[in-house]
């Protein structure tokens, strides 16, 4: 049941947001600002710390270059959105309460769920001790620490995805007295067009890092990687971006989740088993036409502006409408001044458009630069965010289940 104004005059609904990532935000400040108005209606947003983190530009913090100090409370000021700093250390669904680090429970009648992703360094042996990730601020600090204090040596960057390309290329930019080596399953750029992947590859080369395709890292050491063919690489710093994992506390606490942990949802990103709990963004395992979406900032915003427009509309006894996502592009820096920028189909198979060179990197820096005035746009126009490519043919007629 919701909660009692004093005087038992009126109920009020109690929305929790856990995680003020890109999608944690997004329903956060959406919701706040639709329901400014109401005193029936009270939002709260939970963040380990008051610092947002712009995750897409932490591979700039690992080689030493300061950002922006962004701050959540700030953003959410006139909102009448209230900001509680601390881990979340259980989720009870059957109470509907949430459970932070230091003995605060918070209870709830609806849940957004955005407690994002972070490195799956449990997946190989070593990883957990040995290599830096990319989770975070102060993971990023760390290594540019490191990375400043070595003056020569080898950095292994595991993994080949866009955290791991941008991360190697901006390294090798940074630290020209360094020899880098991306080690993937795949070769960088896999999944773009021929012109555009060799692009990438060639960049790559231009800039000094060594790219080893097939290549699986199956142990970390103190220093070194040992591959599944028995070679072994001196590496005197590691970089581990391969694959993610999220966080069992949905699992946990009884909710339907996938192989990988993500809270199953229904079309209209509710949780399949506990209908008053929305997931968003990398949390969440939601199916469009063309499979389970995966991710990125260009989806996560729109399922969080989602999932608050759906609890908008079922406040006002409304029934929410089925969520519906296409992908538009893949932009991948490569330096400060150079970039490649491919364009995807809703399914995100890439188009034969791509953007390279300065003109890439313009374009990548804009994509990077938008969520924060994004929000801001938000806070004073909520109907600002609700724009986003619905995936046409791709995913049209989903019905909620």
């Amino acid at each position: 049941m919701s909660a009692q104004h004093e005087g038992g005059m009126a109920a009020v609904h109690r929305v929790v947001v856990l995680g003020a990532g890109y999608a944690g935000m997004a329903a956060a400040i959406q919701l706040a600002a639709r329901v400014k108005r109401r005193e029936d209606v009270q939002v709260t947003l939970v963040n380990a710390q008051e610092r947002f983190t712009e995750r897409m530009r932490l591979h700039m913090t690992a080689t030493g270059r300061r950002l922006a100090e962004l701050s959540i409370p700030d953003l959410l000021e006139g909102t009448g959105a209230r900001f509680v700093c601390g881990w979340v250390t259980a989720v009870d669904a059957d109470a509907k309460n949430v459970r932070i680090d230091d003995g605060r429970v918070l209870p709830y009648d609806t849940l957004v769920y955005a407690l994002g992703g972070v490195a799956d360094t449990a997946a190989v042996p070593g990883a957990e001790e040995h290599a830096y990730t990319l989770d975070g601020a102060q993971d990023a600090e760390v290594l540019a620490d490191r990375l400043a204090r070595l003056g020569s040596g080898t950095v292994v960057v595991a993994g080949g995805g866009l955290t791991g390309v941008e991360s190697a290329a901006e390294i090798a930019e940074r630290h020209p007295e360094l020899d880098v080596v991306l080690l993937d399953r795949r070769e960088p750029g896999a999944a773009m067009n021929p012109k555009a992947r060799a692009y990438l590859q060639a960049a790559l080369e231009r800039l000094g890092v060594r790219v080893r395709g097939g290549a699986e890292v199956v142990k970390v050491l103190p220093g070194a990687v040992e591959l599944a063919d028995g070679e072994s690489i001196a590496a005197d710093v590691v970089l581990w971006t391969s694959g993610t994992r999220v966080s069992p506390l949905a699992a946990v606490a009884g909710l339907t989740v996938d192989e990988r942990g993500r809270i199953v949802t229904d079309a209209t990103l509710r949780s399949v088993s506990h209908p008053e709990v929305y997931a968003v963004g990398d949390a969440a395992a939601i199916s469009q036409g063309y499979g389970v979406m995966h991710g990125t900032c260009q989806g996560g915003m729109p399922t969080g502006v989602h999932a608050a427009v759906s609890i908008v509309r079922a406040l006002k006894g409304r029934r929410p409408k089925p969520f519906r996502f296409g992908y538009y592009h893949t932009p991948v820096s490569l330096g400060r001044h150079d970039a490649v920028v491919q364009f995807t189909h809703p399914d995100d198979s890439p188009r034969r458009i791509c953007l390279t060179g300065r003109t890439a990197a313009r374009y990548k820096e804009m994509v990077t630069a938008a969520p924060w005035p994004t929000y801001g746009r938000m806070k004073k126009m909520p109907a600002s965010g609700a724009f986003w490519p619905r995936g046409g043919r791709f995913t049209r007629g989903r019905e909620a289940r």
